[in-house]
């Protein structure tokens, strides 16, 4: 197991390195005058020269690359050149929110995904029908749609939830909760029908194979069966999905994020790609594959235990 886990850290330390190098050229690359952009159109030649002699950016490239991730392997991701904030200061203001939103939307998600694809996979009847009808609708709606449903009825017209949040760490559980509960919705409607479907599957799967029949013709119960053996054989494909969704939430919580003017890490890593504000833009990013790396390790360890059939492999 040691082993199977020192391969997962070893493989994502170098997805780490990569998206490291491959996105702090591209940002480069992609920018246009960064000094000229920070100090206006009004500034002189000079004074660009002098601002660009400041950040650094008067150095080759490579050099300016490794600088940086010599710096970022000492816990240093600089400061923001537009508000010279520090940018391990500016994303741990709006991690928690962010985390917040996506590890309560899934938790639920996978809370109801069990329940309504398990219920499918057993009694295949309306319960069926409507998880597969779910699931195509919500595929077919983008979250977006939904969160602008939800602030225009629950926010603007019921005035039940506040439209907009200022939350912040330190603001009470009751901010939170009224801050979160819309958009949370908005995420958890557009993600539980495509998880019900997938555990809907697994579990099928499962019921179909000989060691369930065997089971059944020992006398076991039903109930046993199905949440003894059934749903732990099926828990792995559940949880790479729920893993998937996961990661796929931090890259699209950033409109939900918008709409709702949460300030999380999604609003602030588009504030600091429009300014092209390096630093931050390459925190944000380590931070969040940090933080799938995390997610994929935890979701390989747990299906590892689950089925040692995935240590082997």
């Amino acid at each position: 197991m040691l082993s199977f886990i020192a391969k997962r850290i070893a493989a994502g330390l170098v997805v780490l390195c990569a998206i490291s190098f491959i996105t702090y050229f591209l940002l480069y690359f992609s920018s246009s005058s960064i000094a000229r952009n920070i100090l206006g159109d009004f500034a002189s030649q000079e004074q660009v020269a002098q601002k660009e002699a400041e950040l650094g950016l008067d150095q080759p490239l490579l050099v300016r690359f490794f600088t940086w991730a010599v710096d970022a392997l000492k816990g240093d991701f600089g400061i923001s050149w537009f508000t010279t904030e520090p940018v391990v200061t500016a994303i741990a203001s709006r991690l928690p929110v962010t985390l917040a939103l996506v590890v309560v939307a899934i938790l639920i998600i996978g809370i109801l995904a069990t329940a309504l694809g398990m219920a499918a996979a057993v009694r295949r009847g309306w319960i069926d029908r409507m998880v597969q009808s779910a699931a195509v609708i919500g595929d077919a709606i983008p979250g977006f749609v939904m969160a602008i449903v939800l602030v225009t009825v629950f926010a603007i017209q019921l005035k039940i939830f506040p439209a907009t949040s200022s939350i912040s760490p330190d603001a009470g559980s009751a901010a939170w909760v009224a801050s979160l509960t819309l958009p949370v919705i908005a995420i958890v409607i557009n993600g539980v029908a495509g998880g019900a479907q997938q555990i809907r599957s697994a579990v099928i799967k499962q019921l179909e194979r000989d060691y369930v029949r065997t089971l059944r013709s020992r006398g076991i119960s039903e109930t046993e069966i199905l949440f003894k053996h059934v749903l732990r054989s099926a828990a792995p494909a559940g949880l790479t999905v729920l893993s998937l969704q996961f990661i796929g939430m931090l890259g699209g919580v950033v409109i939900v994020e918008q709409i709702f003017a949460l300030p999380g890490i999604g609003s602030l890593a588009v504030q600091s790609t429009t300014m092209s504000d390096i630093p931050l833009v390459m925190g944000v990013v380590i931070y969040t594959v940090v933080i799938v790396i995390i997610v994929n390790l935890l979701v390989d360890i747990i299906n590892g235990w689950l089925n040692p059939k995935v240590r082997v492999s």
